[in-house]
């Protein structure tokens, strides 16, 4: 099925000064700003219920970026029964429609660019250049999402219809009401993909942001309320995990969940969504992308300045804090020495600080509870395998870990087998390519993986054995990009949804056969 043209979203270019006068002004902007209350959205209305939690910069923590009310169970319920109202006129609405609310979203996102990305580095702690990357993925959700589905409405001619004796039809139809529920990572481009994609397949959603981020994607429902889309929609009730997340996963009137999160989170709404509940007349659907313990593996003979730099740049990017992210190197003992040492002195020029800092390469993790689970991870670490570089960490302003690399390890070490989420790579030395693909491979997860080398023969088997849903060859295991790259994990690492894929809507949808006798 063929697409509109579609082109991925520009990053921009923070060596030319006036592109970083620009962020500046922005930052500035969003400053200006900080402190807001944030009231639910449902039904289109503004509620205030009482319950506020804080936002704060994860760089300086005394910093409120915004205040939040937090929806309660008669908010989540009051949320459902809007969506559900909603829908029966929203399924019915052209997808030309709902594809230019996308569309439109888009050209907000990207008229205002830096001022969203500028909240993205005080509310997230994301340098520029990561915070530029995510707003500009958002915009490409967007772009990507709105021409696919114009391309699945035209399947006319997908099933075959006999001559004098009957035609045949197949669609796709909408599914209902959707739990949406986002991660803090992404707080921007993955929060936009799962809502928009849910949305313009003709759903409506209750969107349950992460309590970590949710000024950002506040800001995200604003854009789409300016783009036309109708209230009731899409519904944006902030709360506790345990308390709303669950309700909605729960309810009996939800459809399908959409998760990106921790493996432990998404186990649990694969649980709960399998249990029908009473007056449920449909099996949930779950789409759920959760977490990597990912590997950049370097073959023998290989360029050892490049291999360092892909390790180290996938490592630490957003300090770390990326499912995607390279939390393993499995090194081929011929080349092992070399590339640790370039590893360390790749890291150690990293420059790390406050991301509003432009020059900032590393900034802080998330928040407390970030911070104190790599602490810990830290010192296990001490224990297991020898520290090549960092480990230091500072709560005295903000959550800062250095990114930090351990050396020397055994590949069923815990540092080796377990999510870490931040700022830290464990290292191993492999004693051939068939050991080193075994390694990648032994681990309970499958998101992403490389493998860099110049033997046709290893790349080739790495095609078809390296057990993971985004495999790069020759380059870093992170920056996946919309359209080109789709991307979801096997194993635990989720359904394997593949976001930014030619499949990916469909998931939002049903097939329906429909056949006419002449």
């Amino acid at each position: 099925m063929a697409m509109y043209p579609y082109q991925t979203e520009p990053l921009s270019d923070f060596s030319i000064p006036e592109v970083r006068d620009l962020y500046t002004k922005a930052l500035q902007t969003v400053r200006k700003n900080l402190g807001k209350t944030y009231p639910l959205i449902i039904g289109g209305k503004r509620l205030f219920t009482g319950k506020l939690i804080e936002s704060r910069n994860p760089a300086f923590d005394q910093e409120v970026v915004g205040q939040v009310h937090q929806a309660t169970i008669e908010d989540a319920e009051m949320a459902m029964k809007e969506a559900l109202t909603a829908f029966e006129t929203w399924k019915k609405t052209p997808a030309t429609s709902r594809a230019n609310v996308l569309f439109k979203t888009a050209a907000i996102l990207r008229k205002n660019k830096h001022e969203f990305s500028a909240l993205m580095t005080i509310e997230g702690g994301k340098p520029w250049v990561e915070a530029d990357a995510d707003t500009a993925e958002a915009i490409d959700f967007l772009e990507y999402y709105g021409r696919q589905m114009l391309s699945l409405e035209r399947i006319d001619d997908v099933v075959l219809s006999r001559r004098n004796m009957e035609r045949n039809e197949y669609k796709y139809i909408s599914l209902g009401v959707g739990a949406i529920i986002t991660p803090w990572n992404f707080p921007l481009a993955i929060l936009t993909g799962m809502t928009s994609a849910a949305i313009v397949a003709g759903n409506t959603v209750l969107l349950k942001p992460a309590s970590v981020t949710p000024c950002i994607a506040y800001k995200l429902v604003e854009a789409m309320e300016q783009a036309g889309l109708p209230a009731g929609v899409l519904n944006y009730i902030p709360g506790s995990g345990s308390e709303i997340g669950n309700y909605i996963v729960n309810h009996p009137k939800t459809r399908f969940i959409s998760f990106t999160g921790s493996k432990e989170v998404g186990m649990g709404i694969y649980e709960q969504a399998a249990k029908v509940q009473p007056g449920q007349i449909w099996l949930k659907r779950v789409i759920a992308e959760m977490g990597g313990k990912d590997a950049i593996v370097v073959d023998s003979g290989v360029d050892i300045d490049m291999a360092a730099d892909a390790i180290v740049k996938a490592a630490f990017g957003y300090s770390g804090q990326k499912c995607s992210a390279c939390s393993r190197a499995i090194i081929h003992q011929d080349v092992y020495d070399a590339v640790v040492k370039r590893i360390g002195e790749y890291t150690k020029a990293l420059k790390f600080g406050d991301p509003i800092d432009h020059a900032t390469q590393v900034g802080p993790v998330i928040d407390k509870k970030a911070f104190a689970k790599i602490s810990d991870y830290i010192q296990i670490g001490q224990r297991e395998g020898k520290l090549l570089v960092g480990g230091k960490a500072s709560s005295d302003k903000g959550w800062f870990i250095e990114p930090t690399v351990f050396v020397d390890l055994d590949p069923k070490a815990r540092i080796m087998q377990e999510e870490v989420f931040g700022p830290f790579l464990s290292v191993c030395k492999a004693t051939s390519f068939e050991d080193a693909l075994a390694i990648a491979n032994n681990t309970e997860f499958g998101l992403t993986g490389a493998l860099i080398s110049t033997n046709r023969a290893h790349l080739d088997r790495a095609r078809e054995d390296f057990h993971v849903g985004n495999l790069y060859l020759n380059r870093k295991c992170t920056g996946a990009i919309v359209g080109y790259q789709p991307f979801g994990g096997f194993n635990m690492s989720g359904t394997d949804s593949k976001a930014g894929g030619p499949d990916y809507l469909v998931l939002h949808m049903q097939g329906k056969s429909i056949s006419e006798a002449f």
